[in-house]
């Protein structure tokens, strides 16, 4: 599996920040809205993040790192870093 730079971005911010949009991750990570999209399109089919209800705002789903395997990926690319694991379902936690 190879994944770009941007999609690495993203997953790590999911990882360590917590659930975001990709309105959130666009913006914090100053990444176009269709990068994000793509990197979590990639994200998902390798299953290192999933898609949550944002009961916050319904019309923008939260994207969720998959902590173990999320872990391994940024092990893998040199990023050790400590993954926050977070419970679906609590809204947004930030």
């Amino acid at each position: 599996m190879h994944l770009s730079r941007s999609t690495i971005m993203v997953l790590k911010e999911l990882a360590t920040v917590g659930p975001m949009t990709p309105k959130q991750l666009s913006s914090e990570l100053n990444i176009a809205p269709r990068t994000v999209t793509y990197a979590l399109q990639r994200l998902m089919k390798w299953n290192l993040c999933h898609k949550v209800q944002n009961l916050e705002d319904m019309r923008q789903p939260l994207y969720v790192a998959n902590p173990g395997e999320a872990q391994k990926l940024l092990r893998k690319y040199g990023m050790d870093t400590t993954i926050r694991e977070f419970s679906p379902g609590l809204g947004m936690q930030r």
